[in-house]
């Protein structure tokens, strides 16, 4: 009779979820119409700051704003909301399939818009460099619609929701 055991570090977990979460972004952006070049020219930036922070427990939210330029007022939003639990069942996962269907749904942003993606933490958060507070743009007159768990695995998980008119 043989046993084996299979265990995923909470810091594979990290890496994992980071790097998922990151690609769904870039996604994203591209599929709504933006260049998400720039997005991928701070790709390290993110990664440093959401791992940092999803290891320590902080990162509560990843937000993308897409923006007007000329008037600075929200196109539409995107949330990725994280999820901590104290266990999981050692699996690893990403909805593709959810997230194409809420791009399809949500549409094109306007070919003008400009982007920014911001992280909130929980306070005393542990400093990244290049990284500070900051402030949200007004949702004001939005809806927001929930895309559910879209990035998991062995107890963090990340669910999506766009915000649109």
């Amino acid at each position: 009779m043989s046993t084996s055991t299979f265990v995923i570090s909470y810091a594979y977990t990290v890496t994992y979820v980071t790097t998922k979460m990151l690609l769904v972004l870039k996604e994203i952006i591209r599929e709504i119409g933006l260049d998400p070049s720039s997005f991928t020219s701070d790709w390290d930036s993110y990664e440093e700051a959401i791992s940092t922070w999803l290891s320590s427990r902080h990162l509560q939210r990843v937000t993308l704003e897409v923006y007007d330029p000329r008037t600075n007022v929200l196109a539409t939003r995107w949330d990725i909301d994280v999820v901590y639990a104290s266990v999981g069942d050692g699996a690893l996962w990403v909805d593709t399939a959810a997230i194409r269907y809420a791009l399809a749904k949500a549409g094109l942003a306007p070919s003008s818009c400009r982007y920014t993606i911001k992280l909130k933490n929980d306070p005393d958060y542990p400093p990244v460099h290049g990284w500070s507070p900051c402030d949200f743009r007004s949702t004001d007159g939005f809806m927001r619609y929930a895309v559910g768990a879209t990035v998991g695995g062995n107890g963090l998980s990340a669910q999506t929701a766009y915000w649109s008119r």
